[in-house]
C-alpha cells in the first residue's frame, strides 16, 4: 500500500493501539455511543470507518461467541461475505481445521493480522473461523474500484491455513449481534453523507446563496435528519432488547439499512447535481468521500433488500411507524 491508503492503515494500528477503538459493545447499554464513533470516523474518511467497523464488529461477535478478545497490538477483520463464484472450503484434517480457496472481498487484507473467516464445511456447512493472517495472501488488482480503493479490500488466497471455528455451523448469522452490526454499518454510511454536506451547507449559508443552492441544501438536511432519527431510535431499541427477545432485530436492521442508505444515496446525488464537477475536481476529500460513498451504498441490495424487507414487514400485526402508545 502507499499514499492514502498506507495513512489509513496506520491510522487504524494507531487507533487499535491506543484503546480508541474499544467501543460498547452492541446492545450493552451504549449503542448510541458506538454508532457515534463510526459516524464520526466515517465523516473523516470511509475507508477509515469501514476497517475500523470490521475491527469493532469481530471484537463484538468474539464476545457473543464466547471466544477470547482481541490481545493488545492485533488488527481484526471479518471476512464473511459469500458473493456467487468460489468458495472458501473448511476441511478438518488431524483434528483441527484448514482453509482452502479464495475469498473475496476481505477489507483491511494487508493490514489485519486477524480475521473472522466464513467459509463452507464438505457438508455444505457455512461456519464461522477465527485464522492469523500471516499465512494468507492478498491477490493484486483484485479491487478495479477507485471507490474504496483505500480500505484495502482484495480477494484473499488461503493455502492450507490453520483455523479455529467459532460456534456451531449458522451461529455467526443466527445470533442477534448479527443484525445489530448490520444495522450499525449504516452509521458509517451516514457519516460519509455528513461529510458531502458540508461544502453545500456553507454555499448555502452564504448571503449570495440562490434558492436553488438553498432548496438543495434543504433536501439534504431533511434527508439526513430522517436518517439520524432513525439510527437514534434503533440504538434505543437494541440496548433495551439485546437477546432479541422480541424478534424484531432483523425487521429493525432491514428497516434501518432502507432508510438509511435512501437517505444517503439521495444526498450523494443531490450534492453532486448542486455543486457541479467543481469539489470533484478541486477537493481531493470531497471526491475521495463521494466515490467511497457510491461504492459503500451497495452493501445494500437495493430492490432485493427491499422485497426482503417488504416480505417480513407485511406479517407484521400493528405496525405504528414510530407513534407507539
Amino acid at each position: 500500500m502507499h499514499g492514502h491508503g498506507a495513512r489509513v492503515a496506520e491510522e487504524l494500528t494507531r487507533a487499535v493501539e491506543a484503546g480508541e477503538l474499544d467501543l460498547p459493545l452492541p446492545g450493552a447499554g451504549n449503542t448510541r455511543e458506538r454508532w457515534r464513533c463510526f459516524r464520526d470516523l466515517a465523516e473523516r474518511d470511509l475507508s477509515l470507518a469501514r476497517l475500523a467497523e470490521g475491527h469493532t464488529d469481530a471484537a463484538a461477535i468474539l464476545a457473543e461467541l464466547d471466544a477470547p478478545p482481541p490481545e493488545p497490538g492485533q488488527v481484526w477483520g471479518v471476512w464473511a461475505a459469500h458473493p456467487p463464484g468460489p468458495v472458501l472450503r473448511a476441511v478438518p484434517s488431524n483434528g483441527r481445521w484448514i482453509l482452502h480457496g479464495t475469498k473475496p472481498f476481505c477489507s483491511g487484507a494487508h493490514t489485519c493480522t486477524h480475521a473472522l473467516v466464513g467459509a463452507e464445511t464438505e457438508a455444505g456447512q457455512r461456519r464461522l473461523f477465527a485464522v492469523d493472517t500471516g499465512r494468507t495472501a492478498p491477490v493484486p488488482d483484485t479491487w478495479a474500484s477507485a471507490g474504496m480503493a483505500d480500505s484495502d479490500t482484495l480477494t484473499v488466497t488461503f493455502d492450507d491455513v490453520p483455523a479455529d471455528p467459532l460456534g456451531a455451523p449458522g451461529a455467526y448469522t443466527e445470533r442477534p449481534g448479527f443484525h445489530h452490526g448490520g444495522a450499525g454499518v449504516a452509521a458509517c454510511w451516514f457519516g460519509g453523507a455528513l461529510a458531502l454536506t458540508a461544502p453545500l451547507a456553507a454555499r448555502a449559508a452564504s448571503d449570495s446563496a440562490d434558492a436553488h443552492t438553498r432548496t438543495a441544501f434543504g433536501r439534504a438536511d431533511r434527508d439526513l435528519h430522517a436518517a439520524g432519527a432513525v439510527l437514534e431510535l434503533a440504538a434505543e431499541e437494541i440496548d433495551a432488547d439485546p437477546l432479541d427477545g422480541k424478534g424484531q432485530a432483523a425487521l429493525r436492521a432491514r428497516r434501518v439499512r432502507a432508510v438509511v442508505a435512501r437517505a444517503c444515496g439521495d444526498v450523494l446525488r443531490g450534492t453532486g447535481e448542486a455543486l457541479g464537477a467543481g469539489p470533484l475536481a478541486a477537493d481531493a476529500r470531497y471526491a475521495r468521500t463521494a466515490a467511497d460513498l457510491a461504492v459503500y451504498l451497495r452493501q445494500h441490495h437495493a430492490d432485493r433488500d427491499l422485497a426482503a424487507l417488504g416480505g417480513e414487514a407485511a406479517g407484521e400485526e400493528g405496525n405504528t411507524y414510530g407513534l407507539r402508545r
